[in-house]
């Protein structure tokens, strides 16, 4: 960067803590150059917070398309009465199964990186909990509290939660039981899809939902442990391992269906009769994922969703374009103000050029004249 005479270099290096990404710093410093205007800092914004936030949109569908139809299809059943199949590939940020991860690369587990839980125990929508109590999770930037009373149902609850800020999202499965997600993290410190904090000062999470193994701080899920999966409840709970990173470049079918279409399960029970071969309602109830408000973290639907982001992306960009026009009409005002201070008006000097020619012209004729007069007096008058 040159400022007259003066001139600093920068230093481009791959940040890990934002996906490899380059961080610019002095040459000769450590630390980072944060711009507060300029183009530079219009395009580290541009990298680290306008396309972030379009490319964590694109994750959000698509992890929550392929698990809504994993799980559907995982208890449809095949034209052969074969169960149990994921329609897409899931490929996990890890191969531990209990989500461990060395976080900080010494060699020793210190996380658990866990996307879904799903409690033991079927709920229903409209039923009272009859339980007080405050649910502890993960915010934006600190944790988040939502209070539960008796007198709430499970949709409200649920509701709350989802309304609340907070980072994951809470639904009921395709088995009535409470599946609380991971959504993509604000902060690029965070993992986007990991569940962070679970925590329940009453019993909703623990003895009603059948997540939690106790309640209380003692019995809180966190992710900077190993092993955190051994304060959830066990039985019928079951929990999936983070995705790895940006789902919507990996999204695949599986290679078996592919193989053999008659594998797909798009019945929702085995053998002929209602709900058997040749029914097609875990067919329907896959294409109904489209508009049906399935979306984690929002009220709306596959179609809603990614209309609304891409409407987004049009908007951000005819504002951008807007304040290019007034920042270029602002620089053109200024740069006029200065020319017309210090600077030089062809027009004027023009004009002044030649009423000065004119003025030079009539002074000379006018010494002429007085040169001529004398010339005169002197020389013909006889003085």
């Amino acid at each position: 960067i040159v400022q007259g005479k003066h001139f600093e270099k920068l230093v481009a290096e791959a940040d890990p803590d934002n996906e490899g990404y380059s961080r610019l710093r002095w040459q000769g410093e450590s630390r980072s150059i944060f711009f507060r205007g300029g183009k530079l800092a219009a395009l580290v914004e541009l990298r680290d917070v306008d396309a972030r936030d379009e490319i964590q949109k694109l994750d959000l569908v698509t992890v929550n398309f392929i698990d809504l139809v994993n799980e559907i299809h995982r208890k449809g059943y095949s034209l052969s009465g074969r169960s149990g199949l994921d329609f897409f590939v899931e490929y996990p940020f890890i191969n531990n199964i209990s989500g461990n991860y060395d976080r900080n690369g010494d060699g020793e587990y210190d996380s658990s990186y866990i996307f879904r839980i799903s409690g033991n125990n079927q709920l229903k929508l409209k039923e009272q909990i009859g339980l007080r109590g405050t649910l502890t999770l993960p915010g934006a930037i600190d944790n988040i509290t939502v209070d539960y009373y008796p007198t709430d149902t499970v949709e409200e609850l649920i509701n709350r939660i989802n309304l609340s800020g907070a980072e994951v999202a809470v639904r009921l499965n395709q088995n009535g039981q409470l599946s609380i997600k991971g959504l993509p993290a604000a902060d690029p410190a965070y993992p986007d899809f990991v569940l962070r904090h679970l925590e329940d000062s009453g019993q909703f999470l623990a003895g009603y939902a059948g997540i939690l193994l106790n309640s209380g701080t003692d019995g809180a899920f966190d992710w900077q442990q190993a092993d955190a999966v051994l304060s959830l409840r066990g039985g019928d709970l079951e929990f999936a391992v983070a995705p790895l990173a940006h789902p919507a470049g990996w999204i695949e079918v599986n290679p078996a269906l592919l193989k053999d279409p008659g594998a797909i399960a798009a019945a929702s029970k085995s053998g002929r009769g209602a709900g058997g071969h040749g029914d097609g309602s875990a067919a329907l109830a896959i294409a109904a994922l489209r508009t049906d408000r399935v979306m984690i973290g929002t009220a709306s639907g596959f179609d809603e969703f990614f209309a609304a982001a891409v409407t987004e992306i049009g908007l951000k960009g005819e504002e951008a374009s807007r304040a290019l026009e007034t920042e270029k009409l602002v620089i053109k005002n200024l740069k006029d103000m200065r020319e017309s201070i210090s600077g030089v008006n062809i027009d004027e000097e023009l004009t002044n050029m030649i009423k000065f020619q004119h003025g030079y012209s009539a002074g000379a004729r006018f010494i002429t004249e007085i040169d001529r007069m004398l010339d005169i007096i002197i020389n013909r008058m006889g003085v």
